[in-house]
């Protein structure tokens, strides 16, 4: 009898365990329109509290959608914020590219430039972003002509991936040899970095060292990204045409239809960070997920 009863709770977990592996991270008939009011949407983050917030670039303002399913306007002038991502005291970091620069938004909304150029030149344009367990801030370069800019021409040589240790003023170059780099993301234990190139429509993954430097490249992904994120089981979600997820050996596993030209960007919220938030051109959506961010 006890061997029989041995053989009956190995099968069981044997089936759960298979339905735990080929569950559906997604239902597609799940995804939900929240507002479709904005002009570019962009720059999705999350705070402590399963806060999301998110830019509307071209309109230069920063929205707040809280766990409770309330949309505010969180800022106005808002340096043209594209790339966003809170830090471990809640201020909202910010990539602002009206000035090409990266800034620190406390509670309060008072600003802080945390960085303004490199080595005396306006670099392109602060893009996405992503923070270390150190507080400091790895963000991509890509150019994007803005109509708001005076400038025609980068003052830059090339398109790159820059690291801004926390407390410091000047950028340290981590990666180069990108045609045009946009979507990066971490993990967790800050011993990775993905940093997707757009154009050359590829992602890449790179060693973490200590003292903030990238080595060892590989690609992972045949395929680029706008904005990227994590859950815990170390899938990759990336934006484009819809969503796209990835195991981290690079196997797909998923794709989210978005009824939208383009998503622009990611990020897990809600009070269990089990929710997907979309930035899709003029919307912002969101799909119920049994998956759990890590931002």
């Amino acid at each position: 009898m006890k061997k029989y009863f041995s053989i009956l709770l190995f099968l069981a977990l044997s089936i759960s365990s298979y339905a735990q592996s080929n569950y559906p991270i997604f239902v597609q008939d799940s995804l939900k329109l929240i507002s479709a009011q904005f002009e570019f949407t962009e720059g999705a983050s999350v705070d402590k509290d399963g806060n999301v917030f998110f830019t509307d670039q071209p309109n230069d303002k920063i929205w707040k959608y809280d766990i409770n399913g309330k949309l505010s306007l969180f800022m106005d002038k808002s340096g043209r914020a594209n790339g966003t991502y809170f830090d471990k005291q809640g201020n909202l970091i910010v990539c602002a590219d009206e000035n090409n620069q990266i800034w620190s938004i406390d509670k309060n909304k008072k600003v802080k430039v945390l960085f303004s150029d490199y080595e005396g030149k306006k670099v392109n344009g602060p893009n996405d972003i992503w923070l270390d367990t150190k507080g400091g801030i790895y963000f991509t370069d890509p150019y994007y002509q803005r109509d708001y800019w005076t400038r025609k021409t980068s003052e830059m040589d090339g398109e790159k991936v820059y690291y801004l240790p926390k407390g410091k003023k000047n950028a340290m170059l981590v990666a180069d040899g990108l045609v045009r780099p946009n979507g990066i993301v971490g993990t967790p234990d800050g011993k990775f970095l993905y940093v997707a190139d757009r154009i050359a429509d590829v992602t890449y993954k790179y060693q973490i060292n200590s003292n903030g430097l990238l080595s060892n490249r590989q690609p992972v992904l045949k395929q680029g990204s706008d904005g990227m994120t994590l859950d815990s089981n170390g899938n990759i979600y990336i934006t484009g045409k819809g969503v796209d997820i990835y195991k981290p050996n690079g196997e797909k596993i998923g794709h989210i239809n978005v009824p939208e030209n383009w998503c622009g960007n990611i990020c897990f919220g809600g009070k269990n960070k089990d929710v997907l938030f979309i930035t899709a051109s003029k919307s912002l959506y969101s799909i119920k997920t049994n998956a759990k961010g890590v931002e």
